[in-house]
């Protein structure tokens, strides 16, 4: 009986405890407040939370498509003097550095025995003219043979030859300038004993000048003639401007690269042969192009996709792009000008999510 009293005992301490250290929370009971059911989930007809974003209305946008290229400054016309007949160097005619016009003598070659040949030609030749003319008389009479008189006349006209060789060969020993530009320095002195193809010097012309440069074979259908390019040199600020004028007819096989030249005006000698220039090419296409922030762009296994607002809801859509400056993507398919482009919390976004545009 005392054990069953016992249990008994503790039962009723267990319950008055209950009652009064933990009393019952009744919503119907006098004096408590209800309290409000939530409205998240599903039940009760509740929806999730629209998650606020940016956007981009998507617009025809100028495609900016800039090449940038290393070139070399490459002299206008250059040429390497040098003397074409074996001679003494009598005159020398140039200073280094200095600018000589086009059919300045630069330099003479002793021609004194030349000049002694071409006398005895034009002696030769006066003689020959009178036998001619006194043939040409006694043949109108009959009182020699036409042959005998054709003997003469061509003696007469190889005089007239041998005098045009003479005279070729002055002109060699002659050196002048085949178009306008600066001398170069000098590597002979006056006196010297020149051998045919002996360097004098070198001109060169520097205005106009050209610039070389390379791009990759995959711009070589945007290069037209007559296209302007932006010049720049190390430590000038200025923008200088060329226009392309060749265009080499085969793409290096080796590097992939389309060999492309310019002509620059360059009146205050800016530009020296040999020089680094950097050249900048606008192959800018129609101004009909969708471009877009590149932020808006998300990687996906198939390809690319964006999120656009439609209804209030984000909805993805693949597109495919193009072109790409340093804060913008060109899209060449999947979206039109108009669009809503979604462009913050799209690492949030699934598709159909409500979207609330801030």
């Amino acid at each position: 009986m005392r054990p069953l009293l016992l249990i008994a005992g503790i039962i009723v301490l267990l319950v008055v405890g209950k009652l009064f250290l933990f009393p019952k929370s009744d919503a119907n009971s006098p004096g408590t407040a209800a309290k409000p059911k939530s409205n998240t989930g599903s039940g009760g007809g509740g929806g999730a939370a629209a998650i606020p974003v940016n956007v981009y209305l998507a617009r025809m946008e100028t495609v900016e498509n800039l090449v940038y290229a290393s070139g070399t400054v490459v002299p206008n016309e250059e040429v390497e003097l040098k003397a074409e007949m074996a001679g003494k160097l009598i005159k020398l005619d140039i200073r280094e550095g200095s600018r000589v016009t086009k059919g300045q003598l630069i330099a003479k070659i002793n021609d004194r025995d030349l000049r002694a040949q071409l006398t005895k030609l034009e002696y030769n030749e006066e003689l020959a003219k009178q036998i001619e003319t006194r043939q040409k008389k006694l043949l109108d009479i009959e009182a020699i043979s036409r042959e005998e008189y054709e003997i003469t006349a061509n003696n007469y006209r190889t005089i007239g030859a041998d005098k045009e060789l003479i005279y070729s060969q002055l002109e060699r020993t002659e050196i002048r300038a085949p178009f306008s530009g600066t001398i170069g320095l000098k590597n002979v002195s006056e006196g010297a004993y020149m051998a045919p193809g002996t360097s004098l010097a070198t001109l060169v012309q520097t205005n106009p000048i050209k610039i070389d440069f390379t791009i990759p074979e995959k711009y070589s259908q945007s290069i037209r003639l007559g296209n302007t390019v932006k010049l720049n040199l190390d430590g000038d600020p200025t923008n200088y401007s060329a226009r392309i004028v060749a265009v080499d007819p085969k793409v290096d096989e080796n590097l992939r690269t389309l060999r492309i030249r310019a002509l620059a005006q360059n009146p205050s000698g800016r530009f020296v042969p040999g020089m680094f220039v950097k050249v900048q090419i606008d192959l800018t296409g129609s101004g009909g192009s969708i471009m877009i922030p590149t932020e808006a762009i998300v990687p996906v296994l198939k390809g690319k996709k964006v999120f656009v607002v439609k209804n209030g809801k984000a909805q993805e859509t693949m597109v495919t792009t193009g072109l790409r400056t340093d804060q913008k993507v060109q899209i060449t398919d999947g979206l039109r000008a108009g669009d809503s482009l979604i462009v913050s919390g799209i690492m949030a976004l699934k598709p159909n999510s409500p979207v609330k545009v801030n």
